[in-house]
């Protein structure tokens, strides 16, 4: 079905435009969307957001008015704000973190909304702290408090995860990857309120998104068209429905369930291990299925290299979540991800490998404090 969609009357387009708009059907049903011209195909979650600062942010902040996003958020929802924010005068405020409670502070956020709030940006699920945000509770504080805020989800770290129903969240926008959910990269989606989404001007301008275009001007098409200029990935929208097909077969309840008791499981063990600091919500709170964390006098790059050897695949960094680690106090962390296809067999394996590599670590630390020169004291480079 290799061919360009909604611009031919032959076969294969016509195959390919039924294939490509079936994905869309699949997402707006996935996240319970009101219609099918909700669901906006993006190359992911970070265009996604993206086009709500450039779209919805361009036309609509002005200088004075306030955007509310928290410290843990993922860069892409911070810097696409700051340049929107240079551009408009538009003033940006931070939720803070309570790293005690392993969340947002809500009673913070809470002083932060006013009149001038027009936008709130916020993760669903932190993908540093594991936490789940209370979205509903959210969503109800900022209908109180700023009346007139229109909400963005970041919903890279649910949707894939657990069951997300954009009409009990109650949010304006929400952005999701593709490929954090068993999809191809180079796909993801925006969600918006069809009434919202046709009030804003286009993104980008070219083929697709027009009604009518002559020398003089152009009229634009209404959504989903409006904000898919050009030619669309159409085989990762085809390829991001089979994904979703294959979770609802499972059924996201049991995915849910199961990513519940393996992160309870995996923190349990790492709370154990000597040196290690989790972040997140301590042990009794639900949680995501990952652990960020650091290691007292090992490097997170050190550890992830040296499991890596043993066949354990961790991510060191900051995670593109450089103000929650400066929050915080610490530079990088690692982090340790699981997924419907880990068992607890494979996080005793991770805990296991990483004992080692921090006891390594520390003995290596012991020789070198206790060398008093000569050969003797002579350590050779691993």
């Amino acid at each position: 079905m290799n061919s360009n969609v909604h611009r031919g009357a032959h076969t294969l387009s016509r195959m390919a435009t039924t294939a490509f708009e079936e994905g869309r059907d699949t997402v707006a049903s996935f996240v319970n969307a009101y219609s099918r011209n909700e669901i906006i195909f993006t190359s992911g979650a970070t265009e996604a957001i993206n086009l709500v600062a450039s779209s919805f942010g361009r036309s609509t902040l002005k200088e004075g008015d306030e955007v509310v996003l928290t410290e843990m958020e993922h860069h892409s929802n911070i810097v696409p704000w700051q340049m929107i924010a240079q551009e408009t005068g538009a003033v940006l405020k931070f939720v803070k973190i309570d790293f005690e409670k392993g969340g947002l502070d809500l009673e913070h956020m809470e002083t932060l909304l006013t009149e001038k709030t027009k936008l709130v940006g916020f993760q669903h699920v932190s993908n540093v702290m594991g936490c789940i945000n209370p979205v509903q509770d959210m969503v109800t504080m900022i209908r109180q408090k700023s009346p007139n805020a229109k909400i963005l989800l970041d919903a890279c770290q649910s949707v894939p995860h657990m069951k997300v129903d954009v009409q009990e969240l109650g949010v304006d926008f929400l952005a999701a990857s593709g490929h954090k959910m068993c999809g191809p990269t180079g796909i993801g989606f925006l969600w918006g309120r069809e009434d919202l989404l046709n009030s804003m001007p286009p993104y980008m301008g070219g083929g697709e998104m027009i009604d009518q275009v002559t020398l003089e001007g152009s009229t634009y098409a209404q959504a989903p068209a409006r904000f898919e200029a050009g030619t669309p990935p159409i085989a990762q929208a085809v390829g991001l429905a089979s994904a979703i097909r294959y979770l609802e077969k499972i059924g996201m309840d049991k995915v849910e369930a199961y990513e519940h008791e393996i992160a309870s499981y995996m923190y349990k063990r790492m709370s154990q291990v000597d040196k290690v600091t989790v972040l997140g919500p301590p042990e009794g709170v639900e949680r995501a299925a990952l652990c960020a964390f650091y290691v007292d006098g090992v490097h997170p790059s050190d550890l992830s290299t040296f499991l890596d050897i043993e066949g354990v695949a961790v991510r060191a960094g900051h995670h593109c979540c450089q103000p929650l680690h400066q929050a915080k106090g610490i530079s990088h962390s690692a982090r340790a991800s699981l997924y419907i296809y880990n068992t607890k067999e494979e996080v005793d394996y991770f805990v296991d490998q990483l004992e080692k590599t921090i006891q390594f670590f520390t003995g290596l630390e012991t020789q070198i404090d206790g060398a008093s020169g000569g050969d003797d004291g002579f350590i050779p480079f691993i």
